[in-house]
């Protein structure tokens, strides 16, 4: 009996723990901004498997070892968020792939990219040639972030001179069948809503 309790208990703070993490950093880990955050979803995921089920590592120490990786992990981010040189120093910078509609052959050969690489982000992009690119660079999450040029750039309402009007959020007025009263405000109050119901 003790061998299926102890695993299930583990299990069950492990899991809490790691609800309790995400909500403070899990922002940041899930992003994969850079190559810290992803190797840490990936060191974490490991940490908290081997605390929920090898019951042959004392769970302790596990979540000492897992307390320290996350607080080194906010103190990075702390550290980055403050200093410019640091952030370049573990994030990395972007590396530029096509200057001016041209390919750097170089930039393209240090980060071990090929054509069809750069031509399927491209298409990711729905960009089908790379003629119609101005600029291209690839960040230190792997995604690509293109400038296209002047004559193949999207049209927009302020090229068109349209009337040019601001957007609001839409706003929940019920869920789950209940009214939500903070947003029950306005013109959209209480009984605007019932009026509604009984016209519908």
């Amino acid at each position: 009996m003790e061998d299926t309790i102890i695993p299930i208990l583990r299990t069950g703070v492990s899991f809490m723990i790691l609800i309790l993490v995400t909500l403070v950093i899990g922002k940041h880990i899930n992003s994969h901004k850079n190559h810290y955050s992803f190797a840490l979803s990936i060191t974490i995921g490991s940490f908290i498997a081997n605390m929920g089920f090898d019951t042959n590592l004392k769970f302790k120490e596990m979540l000492i070892s897992f307390l320290v990786l996350v607080l080194m992990f906010y103190l990075f981010m702390v550290l980055s968020s403050r200093s410019r040189s640091f952030r370049r120093w573990l994030s990395g910078r972007p590396t530029v792939l096509i200057e001016k509609g041209k390919l750097l052959d170089k930039n393209m050969k240090k980060v071990k990219f090929s054509i069809d690489d750069l031509n399927q982000l491209l298409r990711e992009k729905d960009i089908f040639n790379i003629f119609e690119v101005e600029y291209a660079l690839l960040e230190v999450n792997g995604e690509l972030s293109i400038l296209k040029k002047v004559p193949f750039k999207n049209v927009i309402k302020k090229d068109l001179n349209l009337p040019i009007s601001s957007e609001a959020l839409p706003v929940e007025l019920i869920m789950d069948g209940k009214i939500i009263q903070k947003n029950a405000t306005g013109i959209y109050n209480r009984e605007w809503i019932e009026a509604e119901f009984k016209r519908r």
